[in-house]
């Protein structure tokens, strides 16, 4: 697989697991089509072309900023992103950081940019900027994290004795997959606060909304897969018998 078509398969990921927005509403949010083929039987249908390559920020997909970011005809160079085929960090985890000023200190994951392979320590690895500034009004400085990559610059607590360690993923034998440091062989628990969203604290706590699909009619159990055709499944259901014996018909 093209390291392109994996960051793509990856778009929204981390959008939705904190918003609980379907993924076809973060695909038009973000979507920019320059032409549409014209409807009509002597065209092709679904002929389009759009937009492939966005770039990638701090800002959601279906935020203004990053429609500021990503304006029509506004390129920007390529971002070489290393594809990670199994994510081990979680909003909660408690890491540490591994270069700059702030080396050697440990905080906690408040955000995850997986497109990037960004995640944002509460509290660490800050920078200042300044908001506005003219002749009126000299602007105020404000105090925000700038993301650290997950390769290089960060690495997991391990619970036990509170230093960094290595992980892996390994298997229980209930089945469970399960985070394990390969320095004391202990299991990393995930968080908590990774399933919170801003919809629920946790999934145990939510109540159901008036237009919300109850649990219970998601889980009942309305088709079973049948070997015979959809009349033949009718006459079943409605106790009609077949009695006739077809003629013989030759194909060829």
């Amino acid at each position: 697989m093209r390291i392109t078509n994996l960051l793509f398969s990856r778009v929204g990921k981390w959008s939705k697991q904190y918003s609980n927005l379907p993924d076809r509403y973060i695909k038009r949010a973000m979507e920019q089509v320059y032409w549409r083929n014209p409807k009509g039987i002597q065209y092709k249908p679904n002929a389009v072309i759009q937009r492939k390559k966005y770039l990638f920020t701090l800002n959601r997909p279906w935020t203004a900023e990053f429609r500021q970011d990503n304006a029509p005809g506004k390129r920007h160079p390529k971002v070489f992103v290393e594809p990670i085929k199994e994510w081990s960090f979680f909003r909660g985890d408690r890491v540490e950081i591994l270069v700059g000023k702030d080396k050697g200190k440990q905080g906690i994951v408040k955000q995850i940019i997986e497109e990037r392979n960004w995640v944002i320590v509460e509290g660490l690895n800050c920078e200042l900027k300044q908001l506005g500034n003219d002749k009126d009004f000299s602007g105020v400085y404000i105090r925000s994290e700038k993301p650290l990559l997950v390769t290089t610059e960060i690495a997991l607590v391990d619970p036990s004795d509170l230093t960094a360690t290595p992980i892996e993923w390994r298997f229980t034998e209930d089945g469970q997959k399960v985070r394990v440091s390969t320095r004391t062989g202990r299991i990393i628990p995930i968080p908590a606060t990774a399933e919170e969203t801003i919809d629920y604290k946790t999934k145990a706590t939510y109540k159901e909304q008036p237009k919300d699909t109850g649990a219970n009619e998601v889980t009942d159990i309305t088709f079973v897969p049948k070997l015979c055709t959809f009349e033949m499944d009718i006459m079943e259901n409605m106790g009609i018998k077949e009695d006739r014996i077809p003629a013989k018909s030759y194909w060829y």
